[in-house]
Order: structure tokens, then C-alpha cells, then sequence
């Protein structure tokens, strides 16, 4: 008899303890892109819906609605970890600290990579008619390939197999959405911004 309580007890602690030791820590991968790539996106769904409002196409304007919805369903799926996992939204770490050599990937003023800038965004906002499409689409290719990098580096290194399977569906649909805006951008007989 006291060996089968011990063996219940024993298999219930085991029970507890391994989905603990599954569970990202709050310096890991998986939580500093939880973390990083939800702020990532809110920029994004932000931009989105400038163009949903302002673009001067239906094209445009429905590739923005896209983007605004599946980057927003995406922050609610990274931010549903941080709580399974017990873990703060935020952090005291600097962004891209959990990527190797993450920080050097930091424009000066300390974005993340192909984030807009207040300027940017106060441009686009003042924007109208093709001028706004052509802005929009620029900002919103860097922004993307600068996910995508943060994307693959995730896809790499998470720990977690969700984390690695979301971070691979981010990078082909934001590569699928890259290919839409330089079609838009050629289309408009405009260029990507050079950096």
C-alpha cells in the first residue's frame, strides 16, 4: 500500500515538474521573441490600418486589412504563451537581446529592425492618393523583412515547438506579403527604400 502512494505521489510530482521544465525561461528565445515580435506587429497592424482607411486601392487597401488581422491574431497568440508560461509581457532586457548579436541589429535610436520611425509614421498619416500607397508599401517591406529576420532566427533557435511552427507560418506569409508590395511598388513605378 505505501508503495503505491508513494508511486501516485511520485508520478503526480513528475506530472508537474516536466511541463516546468518544458516552460521557456524569461531570458529564452522563445520569450524574448513572444515579446519582441508582438511589439513588432503592433507597429505593423498600426501601418495596416492607415492603409485600410487610405489607400487609394482596393488592392492596398485589402492587403492592409490582411496584415492588420493576422499580425493582431498573432500578438493574441504570443501574448496566450507569456501567460501559460507564467512570464511578464514586458521585459527589463533590451529588444533583441535574446538573438545572437541581436542588439547590433538595432537601428540607432534603438528600433528594431525595419520598424518606421515617429517621422515616418506622422508622413504616412499626412499622406494621400498614390503618395500614400507608394510610402505605405516602402515602410511596410522593411518592416517586414526585418520580422522576417527576427522569424527565421526564432524558427532556428525557440525551444518550444509552437513557438518554432508560428515563427515558420510568420515567415512565408510575410515573404508571400513581400512579394505583393514590390509587385505594388513596381506597379507604381516606385522602389524599395534603400535601407
Amino acid at each position: 500500500m505505501l508503495a503505491a502512494v508513494l508511486l501516485l505521489v511520485t508520478g503526480t510530482a513528475i506530472g508537474y515538474l516536466i511541463p516546468m521544465l518544458r516552460t521557456p525561461g524569461d531570458d529564452s528565445v522563445d520569450a524574448g521573441f513572444a515579446r519582441d515580435m508582438s511589439v513588432h506587429h503592433a507597429q505593423a497592424v498600426e501601418m495596416a490600418m492607415f492603409a485600410y482607411r487610405l489607400g487609394s486601392t482596393d488592392d492596398i487597401r485589402n492587403l492592409g486589412y490582411d496584415i492588420a488581422a493576422s499580425q493582431q491574431w498573432q500578438i493574441g497568440q504570443m501574448q496566450t504563451w507569456l501567460t501559460q508560461w507564467n512570464l511578464s509581457p514586458t521585459s527589463s532586457n533590451r529588444a533583441m537581446a535574446w538573438m545572437p548579436s541581436g542588439m547590433n541589429t538595432l537601428q540607432p535610436d534603438g528600433r528594431m529592425p525595419g520598424m518606421a520611425s515617429d517621422a515616418d509614421l506622422k508622413k504616412l498619416k499626412s499622406s494621400t492618393g498614390k503618395d500614400f500607397d507608394i510610402l505605405w508599401c516602402q515602410l511596410m517591406l522593411r518592416h517586414h523583412l526585418g520580422g522576417i529576420h527576427m522569424a527565421e532566427i526564432a524558427e532556428k533557435d525557440a525551444k518550444t515547438g509552437e513557438v518554432r511552427d508560428a515563427a515558420e507560418r510568420m515567415r512565408v506569409s510575410q515573404t508571400y506579403d513581400v512579394s505583393a508590395l514590390t509587385e505594388h511598388l513596381k506597379d507604381l513605378g516606385a522602389q524599395p527604400l534603400s535601407s
